[in-house]
């Protein structure tokens, strides 16, 4: 009933490779643990293990071990499900996740381990002041100002730099890395081995942010750094120049596995093809036949048609050998211009490219992904000329993302840092154009919004996030009803709260005999929060299909079909869990106090060793 102890994952990772460098200390806790003997581990090493002192490259800031552990530390924290809020809830395969992005991948981090083919971030850029990002908070942040110590009585400010930016408390960059780094550490265990990250992120921390992902990714994974053009026109009143641009930082998990998506042909990209020679295979375009990797085979004389004779520039040589020549030659493949005077160039057939689609490019501009005023004015129109969301980015842009991860049909994209769901709303109108299946998890967290937002009637930018879906799905069925009938507009809503079980169940130590005995879940935790921490726990994926029936007069779950069958109802006896065997599922789970009797434990094995032997059975 926790997430995954990445450290105590590493230590197994380090004791399969060197067995002897694994000992047992005694912990905080007073109880043996497993530790790592780091002189054995540096004997083992010795040649390629730098000394104390040494000087070497490296990128650090204060705090950046603690947030380093931070990422591993394990989580008890759970997902409670929300029908209320959720559209189409028993048949989407989208979530929308409310809480700390931080605590939620961790959750999330074994179920989807390696599933996620596509990330999307914007997370809040680092203005300089008023920078809140608490991984600890569970409030909003008027609420955790007031109650945070940043004022004194008098309400005057008292800098607590872990929880406030601004550029006088010599904390500009640390605190912003401090938030970044875990998150970035989490997100990466995510993703498949073909999948990609992209950032965007200002000038502020453009610097900073790379070398964050060069050393979570690996600098060898960095595919491209992308300029936004974000404006379309500059600012009169900037100090120095008017600022006009983002970036967009894109990581690949593995560049070996990772493939880019190309964009589809431009009726402009293909106006610079023509066919002045008439030629049978179509329109061409000529290429440069010279290449600076000089090598003295491809450096000789060419004649034209017209009699000039041509050799490549200094420095330079033809791409193509004597004889390479003269084939392509012979294939009027060789380009000496209308007059046959000029010098040589190779014809390239559109019919032949290698590749479909157009290689994308590094800058990105506002005519071809849209500008921060078209994102603006998206969310305005979508909610009746209110103005609810500060800063959302363009369709357009988001839509261009998610072409060049060349998504598949059901991959998963994700995004936490959700904001007003833009990628949801581009992720469902990619599917409706591309007859796609991809499914969104958005998560975020419910910070409160300004007044003025209020009086629009919402009170955090989730309910901002969750209400943009359900308006964008509608508006895009309603445009193509014709071809959106099977489209998924839907999510589950998720809330990340405390773990459905009693503190005993962490800490039996604390408890006595007479209260160890008591209840061992929360009473205000229903059957279907015990079934989404059940799903989590045995790794199924939250937007799995989800059954409910009645067997022998009991309330009973089916997950994926028969995959996992759970029941947490009351007064469970022995022909409820006979019909259940019968059924054959992989996991079946109950809960100890859902047993009619002591009787039923008793017998439950043997009831699933007769009917079902090969089910995984577990008792909450």
């Amino acid at each position: 009933m926790q997430s995954l102890d990445v450290t105590g994952n590493n230590i197994d990772k380090i004791a399969q490779l060197f067995p002897n460098c694994v000992t047992e200390r005694i912990g905080k806790d007073g109880k043996p643990e497993m530790a790592i003997d780091f002189d054995k581990l540096k004997a083992e090493l010795t040649n390629d293990v730098m000394e104390e002192g040494e000087e070497r490259y490296q990128f650090t800031w204060p705090g950046k071990r603690a947030a380093s552990r931070l990422a591993n530390e394990t989580t008890t924290q759970t997902l409670r499900p929300c029908r209320e809020e959720s559209v189409d809830f028993d048949n989407t395969q989208n979530l929308y996740i409310e809480g700390d992005n931080l605590e939620v991948l961790k959750v999330l981090r074994e179920t989807y381990l390696g599933k996620v083919k596509m990330i999307y971030i914007d997370p809040p850029y680092n203005t300089g002041n008023d920078f809140v990002y608490n991984d600890d908070f569970a409030q909003g942040k008027t609420e955790f100002e007031q109650n945070s110590g940043l004022f004194d009585e008098e309400g005057n400010q008292t800098i607590d730099p872990m929880q406030r930016n601004t550029e006088s408390n010599g904390r500009f960059h640390t605190d912003w890395l401090n938030m970044i780094y875990p998150r970035l550490k989490v997100a990466k265990d995510l993703l498949s081995d073909d999948g990609v990250i992209f950032i965007s992120i200002d000038d502020n921390e453009q610097k900073n942010l790379k070398n964050v992902c060069d050393e979570v990714f690996g600098g060898n994974n960095f595919i491209a750094q992308l300029v936004w053009e974000r404006a379309f026109s500059p600012k009169n009143d900037a100090k120095f120049v008017s600022n006009s641009h983002d970036y967009i930082l894109i990581y690949s998990k593995d560049v070996n596995c990772f493939k880019i998506g190309r964009l589809e042909r431009t009726a402009e990209a293909d106006a610079r093809y023509s066919n002045p020679d008439n030629d049978p295979r179509g329109v061409w375009q000529s290429d440069n036949m010279t290449v600076k990797t000089y090598s003295a085979s491809c450096d000789y004389p060419i004649t034209t048609p017209s009699g000039r004779v041509v050799e490549p520039p200094a420095g330079r040589c033809w791409s193509l050998s004597p004889k390479a020549f003269g084939e392509r030659l012979r294939d009027n493949r060789i380009w000496f211009g209308p007059n046959g005077d000029n010098t040589p160039r190779i014809k390239r057939f559109l019919s032949e490219l290698k590749f479909e689609g157009m290689a994308p490019t590094s800058i990105l501009f506002y005519k071809d992904v849209g500008h921060s005023q078209e994102g603006a004015q998206e969310v305005i129109k979508l909610f009746d000329n209110k103005g609810v969301f500060d800063g959302p980015k363009p369709i357009r842009l988001l839509k261009r993302l998610i072409t060049l991860a060349n998504l598949g049909d059901n991959s998963i994209v994700l995004d936490f840092f959700s904001g007003s769901a833009s990628t949801a709303h581009a992720l469902i109108k990619v599917n409706s154009e591309k007859s796609k299946h991809c499914k969104f998890i958005l998560v975020q967290f419910p910070e409160e919004v300004s007044n003025t937002k209020k009086d629009h009637g919402y009170k955090n930018i989730c309910e901002i996030g969750k209400e943009r879906i359900r308006r964008a799905g509608k508006k895009i069925k309603e445009e193509s009803p014709l071809t959106t009938q099977a489209l998924d507009t839907g999510f589950r809503v998720l809330k990340l709260d405390s773990s459905n079980m009693n503190d005993v169940y962490y800490t039996p130590e604390e408890f006595s005999l007479n209260t160890l005995f008591s209840e061992n879940v929360k009473e205000n935790r229903t059957a279907e929060d015990l079934l989404f921490q059940v799903m989590l726990d045995l790794g199924i994926e939250l937007s799995a299909k989800i059954e409910k029936q009645e067997i022998a007069g009991k309330e009973v779950f089916l997950v994926d079909e028969n995959y996992l069958i759970a029941c947490f109802d009351k007064d469970v006896n022995e022909t409820t869990i006979t019909e259940i065997a019968k059924m054959h599922p992989v996991y079946f789970v109950m809960r100890d106090a859902s047993a009619a009797s002591d009787n039923v434990i008793d017998n439950f094995d043997q009831l699933f060793e007769a009917y079902s032997k090969d089910t995984v059975r577990k008792i909450l």
